[in-house]
């Protein structure tokens, strides 16, 4: 099959799925969410085909872990689906709208965005989150996993598939480009006619690769170089709590803490604490700040200023210790990429300066960065995370991927 012949496929059955309502809606979303319980075994056969490939090819370990399915992530994911099913669905709402002095009748109505491309990496949960949050809007959606996928996502789609039709919804509102030629992809990324939106979710290569080459509109994201900054009046007990929490919980996320800055001012009392408690967890720690007899701890590391603008996906944290707010400021903003930063403080005027000054899509005060997740949001699942600044910033949810027309009623009106 041809892109073209993909693209207009799609096209079509958005048209037609914008015709149904939230119940149809919701019993495709339920179906998928139970076949997925159904199949669990079966997707976990094909997830270590995928896994064993992935082995063959020295993907990292980071990579793996994202890439890897497991009964528990297999029931998270179905549980994800019903939360969609549950969630208010946004298409058809009013957003405004009001009498002119012309005697016009204008509102601001909430419709799908039509057809969504999503190109994406070593993440199967992916297929089923973004095919959740596109058929609860009434969109179209082209799926592009990786190689590294294929076995996965190839039972994942079917699981789709199967579930829109058992639903009366159009089966080809949700399709896989399962061919890893990347003359294809270029192909897809020129067909703005057909396509509405393209969602890259993987490394800054990727996203820089569809910024380059698509003539469809971009959101950007998903990138997490996170901070969180420990200032001189926080509790710093329950401070190491939450730095392992934005570290260690799931070290291969975007939204994982990648760079401690230290308030110079507890610098000495905290940088032994924080060596003691991170070790036993299997940090290592990347600094030029640790007292000499600490420096010389297996798991202290010498600073790689090139690894400040990068993620680790893995258990390193880079320690920085800055001279108070304004440095750890200007050190997010140099180094930052815009998704998660945080702040642990008492001093509630220094926490709102840090909110205003920083530039991210979620900013924290005495909280760690683990938290921009659509779920954990309330949004139910996520497309993808934004951190760019237009139509949609942060965890996209069912809002983010709709867009607005005005709707206008007069009376056999005329303008004079």
């Amino acid at each position: 099959m041809t892109t073209i012949t993909l693209a207009k496929q799609a096209k079509q059955a958005s048209i037609a799925l914008a015709q149904f309502g939230n119940t149809q809606k919701n019993q495709a979303l339920f179906a998928i969410a139970d076949a997925l319980e159904e199949r669990c075994a079966e997707i976990l056969a094909a997830n270590q085909q995928d896994i064993a490939y992935a082995q063959t090819q020295g993907i990292s370990p980071a990579i793996i872990d994202r890439l890897l399915l497991t009964p528990e992530r297999i029931q998270e994911i179905a549980n994800d689906v019903r939360n969609v099913a549950k969630l208010a669905d946004p298409v058809g709402q009013i957003i405004d709208g009001g009498v002119l002095d012309s005697g016009l009748k204008i509102q601001r109505q909430r419709v799908p965005l039509g057809v969504i491309l999503t190109i994406y990496e070593s993440r199967p949960n992916v297929t089923i989150d973004v095919a959740s949050l596109c058929l609860k809007t009434g969109n179209a959606v082209i799926l592009r996993g990786g190689k590294e996928t294929k076995f996965t996502n190839g039972i994942l789609v079917d699981v789709v598939q199967n579930a829109l039709e058992q639903a009366g919804l159009p089966k080809l509102a949700v399709q896989a480009v399962t061919d890893p030629d990347r003359n294809l992809l270029l192909a897809l990324l020129k067909l703005d006619r057909y396509i509405d939106m393209l969602i890259p979710r993987g490394g800054a290569g990727l996203h820089q690769f569809c910024k380059e080459n698509s003539t469809i509109p971009v959101i950007v994201g998903g990138i997490g170089v996170c901070h969180l900054y420990v200032e001189q009046t926080a509790d710093l007990s329950r401070a190491i709590q939450v730095i392992a929490n934005a570290k260690t919980q799931r070290p291969s996320t975007c939204n994982t803490l990648e760079t401690l800055l230290v308030d110079r001012a507890i610098a000495e009392r905290f940088l032994p604490m924080l060596a003691e408690q991170l070790t036993t967890l299997n940090v290592t720690l990347h600094s030029d700040d640790f007292p000499s007899e600490l420096q010389k701890n297996a798991n202290i590391q010498p600073l790689d200023p090139e690894k400040l603008s990068q993620e680790w996906l893995s258990l390193d944290l880079n320690v920085v210790v800055v001279d108070g707010i304004e440095q750890a400021i200007e050190h997010i903003r140099t180094y930052g990429s815009q998704h998660s930063e945080s702040i642990l403080t008492a001093n509630y005027a220094l926490a709102q300066q840090f909110v205003q000054q920083v530039d991210a899509a979620a900013v924290y005060i005495n909280a760690s960065t683990r938290f921009t997740d659509g779920a954990q949001f309330g949004l139910g699942a996520e497309v993808a995370v934004s951190t760019q600044k237009l139509h949609a910033r942060g965890p996209m949810g069912l809002e983010a991927l709709t867009t607005y027309k005005w709707v206008c009623e007069g009376d056999y009106l005329t303008r004079v």
